[in-house]
């Protein structure tokens, strides 16, 4: 690639490089800014237990902690007003670049409570009071893609919000995700919603899916076992773009984008290389195509910076290899479905104990301050 560095020739790929992270201290003093200067920046993603970092750290937020505890705030409307607060002010520093790419960048994720994943009523309702409050076009509503998620999918984009579906981990449930979505338009659309101001983006994690076949792996402990170790998420996300590209090539989706609607883009998730012994940009480098979006934590996004290798796409002539990776764990006796469906319970288990700390630490915040 002729770009002068890795992170700017993803963005010529048509790769969105969006930071999965954000804290007070990241946006007051010029870091964000900072990122999408310098590193091809052009959105941000959060989640429980990114809140639940920055607000253990430093002292950004003592000054509207110590304003809430005055107000008499109990802590579950003290981390609605401080996690928005945030979010909207990312929003307005990334706003020139949404602008710019007519919305299809310039984002800013905020999560609903991990306690609502299997509460579809109680996930939409949580989705309207985020999109009402952080009152900003570029926000969007991020919504865990289980079965009660799946209808608040279609309830959220109906009502004209742009959602950031998340924890995808099988290509059977990112199927439902892509129904759910292009449902949510067709009654946007008999609503009378324009269909242009409608964004979405799917998250399909890639890290957690090794993780977990890797350990399965190794107990097997075979040379054909152990040859395996490291393929599985790449190969799982290949084949979600592949469903991704086959999806909106349909009668029904044509219609919709005839309309003016957008492709529902894949989100890589989970880029953090857990496994010491994959090089660090593996999931930057082996998933790049365009019309999507890679969030990287901080770490991932220096090293992509640093030394990744852009190859061009790596992704849409690698759909046989990648059946043939899946087909070999399966033959081992590893199930997918199995796999798959842990991970998507421990998702919301993992976000659900961030969201418990993130409460108890403003809890003990507030105490202190009153």
């Amino acid at each position: 690639m002729s770009a002068t560095t890795p992170t700017q020739a993803l963005s010529e790929l048509g790769v969105s490089i969006w930071l999965d992270d954000l804290s007070r201290e990241r946006i007051l003093s010029g870091d964000l800014k900072r990122l999408m200067d310098e590193r091809n920046v052009v959105g941000v993603t959060t989640n429980p237990t990114i809140f639940a970092n920055a607000l253990s750290k430093g002292h950004a937020y003592d000054q509207q902690v110590a304003e809430l505890a005055k107000q008499g705030a109990d802590v579950q409307t003290a981390v609605f007003e401080i996690t928005t607060h945030d979010v909207a002010s990312a929003c307005d520093i990334m706003r020139p670049v949404y602008d710019a790419t007519d919305g299809r960048d310039g984002r800013v994720s905020i999560e609903v409570e991990p306690g609502l994943a299997h509460d579809a009523a109680g996930t939409i309702a949580e989705a309207k009071t985020l999109w009402e409050k952080v009152d900003r076009p570029n926000v969007m509503i991020k919504i865990p893609a289980t079965d009660a998620g799946l209808e608040a999918i279609t309830a959220a984009t109906a009502a004209g919000i742009s959602v950031n579906v998340t924890l995808i981990f099988s290509l059977d449930r990112y199927r439902q995700v892509i129904n759910a979505y292009l449902l949510g338009l067709e009654q946007a659309r008999q609503a009378g919603i324009d269909l242009s101001t409608i964004r979405s983006v799917a998250s399909f994690f890639v890290s957690r899916v090794d993780t977990e076949i890797d350990k399965r792996l190794e107990t097997i402990g075979t040379d054909e076992a152990l040859a395996l170790k490291g393929k599985a998420g790449v190969a799982n996300a290949r084949l979600a773009y592949q469903v991704f590209e086959q999806s909106f090539e349909t009668e029904r989706a044509r219609m919709l984008l005839d309309a003016g609607a957008h492709r529902q883009r894949p989100l890589w998730a989970s880029t953090g290389v857990k496994d010491p012994a994959l090089p660090d940009t593996l999931y930057v480098v082996e998933l790049a195509v365009p019309d999507t979006v890679n969030t990287m934590p901080e770490k991932t996004l220096e090293a992509t910076f640093d030394h990744a290798e852009v190859l061009g796409d790596r992704i849409t002539g690698e759909y046989d290899d990648a059946e043939r990776v899946l087909d070999a764990i399966a033959a081992l006796g590893i199930s997918y479905a199995d796999v798959t469906q842990l991970l998507e319970r421990e998702g919301v288990e993992k976000f659900g104990a961030s969201w418990d700390e993130l409460l108890a630490d403003l809890e003990a915040a507030l105490e202190a301050a009153r």
